[in-house]
């Protein structure tokens, strides 16, 4: 079964993960000067769905490790899996131990089940002398609220400047309106005087002294 989902549903390491750049791929971990590039796949979900750091489900998990550079194919490179998040591997329990070989075709494959919870996918090669080996954290039917945090801030964001565009522009045309709408008050003609202009107390109206 293993065999039949990588051949049919693998993709090339250069096009996974919808074509990312190998510096840019998060799948990708440095293995001395070279790279490798990790997935996971759950065909009894989804069929042709592959993941990195986020397992979706428990269950039995296909794991896939590509030696992208084609040196590692001629060295013995294994994996291990241990639960936890590998700050503490001596405590960690071995769920899966695939012991280095060469790998002509330069994939390294696993099968393993996983329940809910972490992991840590430890990439190995007895050739290397490596101070630290390539690692990739999994986590296992577990909800990263971080990220959804993340995914919801942003257009939570949007949606809150957007009504904030339209309330300024709805005062701004309400406030043109009621200033359009309101009567122009305009003064009475004052008729040219070439006197003192003096206020009738009784009135409080202003009379020029020539009308007198």
């Amino acid at each position: 079964m293993l065999m039949l989902v990588i051949a049919l549903y693998h993709p090339n390491v250069a096009t996974a993960h919808g074509g990312a750049e190998m510096e840019q791929d998060p799948c990708v971990r440095k293995m001395g000067e070279s790279a490798v590039h990790f997935s996971a796949y759950q065909p009894q979900y989804e069929i042709k769905d592959q993941y990195c750091t986020e397992i979706p489900q428990e269950g039995d998990t296909f794991l896939v490790v590509d030696l992208v550079d084609p040196a590692l194919r001629n060295e013995p490179v294994g994996m291990r899996v241990t639960r936890g998040n590998g700050k503490n591997a001596a405590e960690g329990e071995i769920v899966a131990d695939i012991r280095p070989s060469t790998h002509p075709d330069g994939v390294l494959r696993g099968e393993v089940r996983l329940d809910e919870g972490m992991y840590t996918v430890t990439i190995e090669s007895e050739k290397r002398n490596l101070t630290r080996h390539p690692q990739y954290l999994l986590r296992v039917h577990m909800i990263d609220y971080p990220k959804v945090v993340m995914s919801i801030a942003g257009p939570l964001i949007g949606v809150l400047l957007f009504a904030w565009l339209v309330y300024k522009l709805v005062r701004s045309k309400m406030a043109t309106e009621m200033v359009t709408a309101a009567p122009v008050r305009r003064e009475p003609d004052v008729p040219a005087c070439d006197h003192k202009w003096f206020t009738i107390p009784e009135g409080g109206s202003r009379q020029c002294l020539c009308n007198f």
